[in-house]
């Protein structure tokens, strides 16, 4: 079935621009915390056992041992380490213009201030199944080695034929300054660096994508470790005038399709353009690989639209509404458009800044919010590897001042040990 038009807007609104309510999975649940009790119960064990069960090997050696990671880069071909190499520099000098300073303010009744301080341990998961993503890797990796991280160690699954990660995901560890790289994927992953292992050390925060079960082993583990978000299927949502390319917002669209689960959606006041760009979604998944083919047309049929909108400002309005992790403008003139823009992930401007150079070269991380969280979130940066610590170095001159607001505060709200360690310094000045 070929992506279909909709000139309904109401229509639109109840459908593909109306997201499902993300029902709970009691099984997943279920099975993901009896993996979690059996990692904190019985470790690197655990560990052999459900490496075992679920990926079909049980690794010799947790850790992967620095000459694996080294051989794998040696092994790469030389236009992908290349490729790999330019990801992580135009990662780097992306993300060092984010970083956020400490600050002491001095003044006569002493000092205020903030300690911004990187984490010490930042675990990270990579997918390594049929499609290992060295991408993800570089795009977690990155910003939290910009933000001073002490420690950052990875989890990804081991191949069934050696015991160890995909060997793209070791040489991205190697270029991306990665520490440590443990073969073990999963929920029992999430486990490992959540609580610790003999081996995996307990981490402060975790980062990175993964199937459910990886997603639910981080919701479940939350509050022993900070996560980064809980990434959902990947969206794009295209806006196009009438003088957009019908093969560039095609190739836009399929380009998240192909993903498991993916939404594509295109917004445009121009019916000419709804269908040329259906027919040339047609015409290039029949130029795709079987399985991405089949993947790409099952998203856009069931999950993607072409809406045809009355003008651009209610194109944004929409898309504001529907908060999409990549929103790619593809008008004549984006940049006076960008100011219309409230809720997004990341915006790409133009049809030469497209949403797939944001997958791997462009700058930011590609981990970006999902599932409407752009309402509220950002996609992964410096500042989800630092915390502020707040400095408070104050004087007897402050005290006078502000001492009995504080005493007053403390007994409305029945603190009364509270209001007497302010009262006892107010009686002694």
């Amino acid at each position: 079935m070929p992506i279909p038009i909709i000139t309904d807007l109401a229509a639109a609104q109840a459908g593909v621009l109306r997201r499902a309510a993300l029902d709970e999975d009691a099984a997943t649940a279920s099975a993901v915390a009896a993996i979690i009790a059996q990692v904190r119960s019985a470790g690197d064990a655990a560990l052999h056992e459900l490496s075992l069960r679920f990926d079909g090997v049980a690794p010799a050696m947790l850790e992967v041992p620095r000459e694996a990671w080294t051989a794998a880069v040696a092994a790469l071909p030389p236009d992908l380490l290349v490729a790999l190499e330019l990801a992580t520099h135009e990662l780097r000098r992306f993300h060092e213009r984010q970083a956020r300073n400490s600050w002491v303010d001095f003044s006569v009744e002493g000092a205020r201030g903030q300690l911004v301080v990187p984490l010490e341990r930042v675990g990270l998961y990579v997918p390594g199944g049929a499609a290992p993503l060295p991408s993800s890797l570089i795009h977690a990796a990155v910003p939290a080695r910009v933000a001073g991280v002490t420690e950052l160690v990875v989890c990804s699954p081991p191949q069934r034929a050696t015991g160890l990660p995909a060997p793209v995901i070791l040489a991205a560890a190697q270029i991306a300054g990665v520490d440590r790289v443990f073969s073990v994927g999963g929920a029992q992953a999430i486990a490992a660096m959540a609580y610790g292992t003999a081996t995996i050390p307990r981490v402060d925060k975790i980062a990175g994508p993964g199937n459910r079960f990886v997603i639910q082993a981080k919701r479940l583990v939350y509050g022993a470790v900070d996560i980064e978000s809980l990434p959902g299927p990947t969206e794009t949502l295209v806006i196009a005038d009438a003088n957009a390319e019908p093969r560039f917002a095609a190739a836009d669209l399929l380009a998240q399709a192909e993903h498991v689960e993916a939404s594509a959606i295109l917004l445009t006041p121009s019916l000419e353009l709804a269908r040329a760009v259906q027919a040339e979604v047609g015409r290039q998944l029949e130029a795709l690989p079987h399985p991405n083919a089949q993947a790409a047309s099952e998203a856009v049929s069931t999950r993607g639209g072409i809406v045809v909108v009355p003008d651009l400002d209610v194109a944004f309005d929409l898309a504001n509404d529907y908060a999409p992790e990549h929103l790619c403008l593809l008008l004549s003139d984006p940049w006076p458009y960008v100011g219309k823009v409230r809720n997004a992930g990341g915006i790409f401007l133009g049809e030469q800044s497209f949403e797939v150079l944001g997958d791997y070269c462009a700058g930011p991380s590609h981990i970006m919010p999902t599932e409407g969280t752009a309402r509220y979130a950002s996609p992964v940066n410096v500042d989800d590897f630092r915390k502020v610590i707040s400095l408070v170095g104050l004087n007897s001159s402050a005290l006078a001042r502000i001492g009995p607001a504080a005493q007053r505060l403390a007994e409305a709200e029945g603190l009364f040990a509270h209001a007497a360690a302010v009262a006892v310094r107010l009686d002694q000045a």
